[in-house]
């Protein structure tokens, strides 16, 4: 029975692997979902050489997009001509021109009656349409790089502007980010604390809180100091 799996990649911890996953379920919403974050710099993937093994002629793999099977355009042909060749579906959503049916249709053996010049045909074939396949990645990863570049420099005026017109830019200097909990604590700490005028002394504000003991006297550490 051939399969169908959906493999999605991030590059870092920060980068949101769920939207490629929505993308791949609502297409193909049986799809195993594979998934990977490793860096830029890390050659190995674990996750992907695994399914690369176990994938049969037949198989489906669905990328969101081409960048996510691999790392630039020169190994993302290899890895294309060498799952074609075995057979391996490849499908990427936001490419669908390079899906590897569009190439494997067009090569079917023309009705000549010779076999001999059948195979020739079909060999050159083959290789006009791995050459064609080749550019089309080429140019889709050109595509996805030269957007990434667009979305920096957009940022970068963004920052830029924002500093010219005096306005602050990301977290200020010395600023903390304050959680829901911390605020929760924080609250009970001010409501009910004798330091602020509650009725409950450390042990039994922080068994209200339901906090440790750290968190609870950071809490009020900062409180006091407001």
């Amino acid at each position: 029975m051939n399969r169908v799996y959906g493999y999605a990649r991030v590059s870092t911890m920060k980068q949101n692997i769920a939207r490629q996953i929505d993308n791949i379920k609502r297409s193909f919403p049986d799809a195993v979902i594979i998934t990977e974050e490793y860096t830029g710099t890390t050659i190995d993937r674990p996750a992907w050489n695994k399914l690369k093994k176990q994938l049969r002629n037949g198989d489906t793999v669905i990328f969101d997009e081409v960048s996510r099977m691999s790392r630039n355009a020169a190994e993302g042909f290899r890895l294309y001509r060498e799952l074609y060749e075995k057979g391996v579906n490849l499908v990427f959503i936001k490419e669908p021109h390079i899906n590897t049916d569009v190439y494997r249709s067009t090569a079917q053996a023309p009705e000549t009656g010779e076999k001999d010049l059948d195979e020739t045909l079909i060999k050159g074939l083959n290789e006009y349409l791995m050459r064609l396949a080749e550019k089309q990645i080429e140019i889709a990863f050109q595509t996805a790089q030269a957007e990434v570049d667009f979305l920096h420099q957009r940022t970068s005026e963004g920052v830029r502007r924002a500093q010219a017109e005096g306005k602050q830019v990301g977290r200020a200097k010395g600023s903390r980010i304050e959680t829901k909990k911390t605020k929760s604590v924080k609250a009970i700490i001010e409501k009910h604390n004798k330091d602020f005028g509650g009725s409950l002394n450390d042990i039994d504000t922080m068994k209200l809180a339901g906090c440790a003991r750290n968190t609870y006297y950071k809490a009020k550490r900062e409180l006091k100091a407001m």
